[in-house]
């Protein structure tokens, strides 16, 4: 009988047993589910987006040629006349110096905080970073038109165009202060902390091993950091930088109170700019009177999202190019 009952019990406790793991399969299977229709959601959300723009924006897309929207420098909304081509410029060359002037300091900072900065160092100087990410944009627009636009009217641009005037891209009639440049030094300090935070955590990831194994061959610090660390580091490197450039691309505020506001193609780095977000802002919610109005503000912003779409696949298929195989 004893032989039975434990030839047996391991028979009665997988009975007793089923109801519950079918219970737990069933809670797996829902909670797959669940989490599978929330990523297809976030993946849906861009395109989601897109169509909306584009049912919003169709009238004029209908109306107008898309080369006249794309290409024209005529902007009278009285007259019937959308040309984007000011604003798809500026917003280009605001970005572009942003950009050229954020990404060497940022960098250089992320490898010296992830390489040679003492921990204590780290541990100060990495909140107050991140800290600059919390900040308000119109913070930065304000201190961009107390700080930065009297500093290029007086300063900068005297002393720019005094030894290299003959240069088109710093040559201008009469400088102001706000244009493409106080945007693009707003715009810089703004992404900062985007750019450094994501590439210092980059760096720090390389293994030590290739670290040891360089300077055990008789690298010095920095020809291991460059030809090692950064050449391991630098798929990471260029998602920090397309990070920043997506943030550059679609600040506003900041950006709007610097910038000057005029729709034309700049000309200098020192002229009067108008992008696409600045124009949203500006206008959208006024003069809905006007035939199209509505229907090319949203084609604007319609056109703004497919240049960060266009910029972030660009810049995917580069590093995938760029990145070796493994």
């Amino acid at each position: 009988m004893q032989a039975i009952r434990t030839w047996l019990s391991p028979l009665i406790r997988a009975r007793r047993s089923a109801p519950r793991q079918a219970g737990r399969r069933r809670r797996e299977r829902w909670a797959r589910r669940f989490m599978g229709a929330l990523t297809l959601g976030t993946v849906l959300l861009v395109p989601l987006l897109a169509a909306a723009l584009v049912v919003r924006a169709w009238p004029i897309l209908a109306a107008r040629p898309l080369s006249e929207l794309l290409f024209s420098t005529d902007w009278h909304p009285l007259k019937g006349q959308f040309g984007f081509y000011p604003f798809i410029m500026g917003t280009l060359w605001v970005t572009a110096v942003a950009m050229i002037i954020a990404v060497p300091p940022s960098l250089l900072t992320a490898i010296f905080l992830a390489e040679y900065a003492p921990e204590r160092l780290r541990a100060v100087a990495k909140p107050l970073i991140d800290l600059l990410a919390g900040i308000p944009s119109v913070v930065y627009g304000v201190w961009g038109m107390l700080t930065v636009v009297p500093a290029i009217e007086r300063y900068i641009a005297p002393a720019v165009q005094g030894s290299l005037g003959a240069v088109p891209l710093f040559r201008s009639d009469n400088p102001t202060g706000y244009g493409v440049l106080a945007g693009g030094v707003v715009l810089a300090v703004m992404v900062f902390p985007s750019i450094i935070a994501v590439a210092e955590e980059v760096v720090r990831a390389v293994p030590d091993g290739l670290r040891d194994a360089s300077l055990a061959l008789g690298a010095t610090r920095w020809q291991t950091v460059r030809n090692v660390v950064m050449r391991r580091a630098w798929p990471g490197v260029a998602a920090a930088v397309i990070l920043g450039l997506s943030r550059a691309l679609g600040e506003t505020m900041a950006v709007l109170m610097v910038v000057g506001n005029m729709p034309r193609v700049p000309g200098s780095i020192f002229d009067a700019a108008y992008p696409l977000t600045a124009l949203i802002a500006n206008n959208y919610g006024e003069m809905m009177s006007i035939p199209l109005y509505d229907a090319a503000l949203l084609a604007a912003a319609l056109i703004l999202l497919l240049i960060v779409v266009g910029f972030n696949i660009a810049s995917r298929l580069v590093l995938i190019r760029l990145t070796p195989a493994k």
